[in-house]
């Protein structure tokens, strides 16, 4: 084929194909902050990360101070955080971009959320010492523990919000009895509260 021919059918089919609208910006969009991830992150080289990073806030969110998703590049913030202070914003800010920074640097090997890849990303954004959970004044869910099981071997009992849904057997009791296989005979026995 030429390339007169090539040009040809390249501009036919750019003609012919239907253009894609661009991704609509998430619900809760904060340009101001995505940019202020794109800044945080020019120093450590991540060009292609920056790029694709996106900041939301989510007035559903009760407990959590913000969720990162490596895969989409995506931060969500709770708006309450604008509440407690700006410091506390550009500091939970900083500690989900180091989950997308850490698992961008991992690729796609599977990292720790909160591993030695996450911590030195926080180190890299500011944020030395970074603990893993929040100790910020958002209301935390009390869920009551309704179902109870009992090793009919060594009678640990195990307290749990959801019941059991496939047969689950005393951990402990298998090591030791069954070289750490599922046994029977240690299977947790529901009891009546």
């Amino acid at each position: 084929m030429s390339s007169r021919q090539l040009e040809f059918f390249s501009g036919l089919v750019a003609r012919l194909m239907p253009k894609r609208p661009a991704p609509a910006a998430p619900k809760g969009a904060d340009d101001e902050l995505t940019a202020r991830c794109a800044e945080l992150l020019a120093p450590l080289k991540c060009k292609e990360l920056a790029a694709r990073v996106r900041v939301c806030w989510n007035p559903r969110m009760r407990s959590t101070a913000g969720m990162a998703y490596p895969a989409k590049a995506l931060i969500i913030l709770n708006p309450r955080l604008r509440e407690i202070g700006e410091g506390e914003v550009d500091r939970t800010l900083r500690h989900e971009l180091a989950h997308l920074l850490a698992q961008h640097r991992a690729g796609r090997r599977r990292i720790p959320p909160h591993g030695d890849e996450w911590r030195r990303a926080c180190a890299d954004l500011g944020l030395a010492g970074e603990a893993r959970c929040h100790t910020l004044p958002l209301p935390r869910r009390t869920l009551t523990r309704r179902h109870a099981y009992r090793c009919p071997a060594c009678s640990a009992e195990v307290r749990r919000v959801r019941p059991f849904r496939r047969a689950t057997a005393c951990l402990t009791c298998c090591r030791k009895h069954n070289g750490g296989r599922y046994d029977e005979r240690f299977r947790f026995v529901k009891l009546r509260l």
